[in-house]
């Protein structure tokens, strides 16, 4: 098996950590380790500090990327910043693990040309705009407003598709989990 990095990047509400952590939890050959990233967002329902993310304030992400630790990063909303540490990937990938990226197109886009060929990029793609608005309605995570913001950046990522190593629409759950199996399975060579 090779090692590598598997890059998964997906609108708000596609599937794409259902899928991630189905992966995880069910393909232990595939020894795939989540990359923690950073993000200035509070955190949602039970998230833990370390876990999930680490949780940083706007002020520190800001002396963390003038301090140039960040592989990526983006200010997705006004003060709401999201990165990978370097550091935190170096020692995942010392220890041998395929590391993990849920990350935004921008980010996904990044990450792939820094490591090129070691780096397998995933689009997970939902099959419609409405279906999305469905979707993250009955989450019943966020705010009206916040769930528009939410749409009208799905459409902004969507366009990002192209430039992914592979894209896998999540029409159906479980076709979509086998079709990243599949996926990650050559990639790895497992």
């Amino acid at each position: 098996m090779k090692k590598g990095l598997i890059i998964f990047s997906a609108p708000s509400g596609t599937g794409k950590s259902t899928i991630i952590n189905w992966l995880m939890t069910e393909h232990p050959e595939l020894r795939l380790a989540f990359s923690i990233s950073c993000t200035s967002r509070p955190p949602r329902g039970k998230e833990q500090n370390g876990v999930e993310y680490f949780f940083l304030t706007p002020e520190e992400f800001r002396q963390r990327i003038a301090n140039d630790e960040f592989l990526e990063y983006e200010e997705v909303y006004q003060d709401r910043f999201y990165g990978t540490l370097k550091e935190q990937i170096e020692k995942q990938s010392a220890k041998g693990e395929n590391v993990v990226f849920d990350v935004d197109v921008k980010g996904g886009c990044n990450i792939k040309q820094h490591y090129g060929d070691r780096a397998l990029s995933i689009f997970i793609q939902p099959p419609s705009i409405e279906e999305l608005r469905r979707r993250l309605e009955g989450r019943a995570t966020d705010a009206p407003e916040v769930i528009e913001q939410r749409l009208a950046r799905a459409e902004y990522e969507m366009t990002f598709a192209k430039e992914f190593d592979r894209i896998v629409v999540n029409d159906d759950l479980e076709q979509a989990k086998q079709d990243a199996l599949a996926v990650i399975s050559e990639f790895l060579e497992v």
